[in-house]
């Protein structure tokens, strides 16, 4: 599993970079980030090479941060690879909450940051069927 941080931001012009000044002044890498809006303010989850340091950095910036746990699983880069891992996990009976990616990782396959609704049966069901669920330490580029 990997750790990702949820920073609500004001949906307002701005924001994003205002989280990633924290990030660029304190030098943690961003690996994946995808944004979610809502009529008033949106939600930001992004995966960083230093979690804990960095929700610390939000939190003492005046962002509100929450930590989870999220899976990457890797996939193979053509047509339908993507689809045969949802099908496995809705065959398990296994909602997917959200789901983003990281595509480019310097050489190696693409990597499909996802939630459900049971992150550990999720792994187990995806291992099961031969895919790689990597950790927070493969997501180096």
């Amino acid at each position: 599993m990997i750790q990702q941080l949820s920073i609500f931001i004001q949906d307002e012009i701005g924001s994003v970079a205002g989280v990633t000044a924290v990030l660029k002044q304190n030098n943690i890498n961003l690996r994946a980030i995808a944004s979610f809006d809502t009529p008033n303010f949106a939600i930001l989850r992004i995966v960083v090479d230093q979690p804990e340091r960095a929700k610390r950095l939000l939190i003492d910036n005046g962002f509100a941060v929450t930590m989870s746990e999220a899976i990457a699983v890797e996939l193979d880069d053509r047509p339908g690879v993507l689809h045969d891992m949802l099908q496995i996990i809705a065959d398990a009976g296994l909602g997917v909450n959200y789901i983003y990616s990281i595509v480019y990782r310097n050489g190696k396959v693409p990597l499909l940051i996802l939630n459900t609704d049971n992150l550990e049966l999720t792994i187990t069901v995806l291992k099961e069927k031969g895919y790689l669920v990597a950790d927070q330490e493969d997501l180096v580029l």
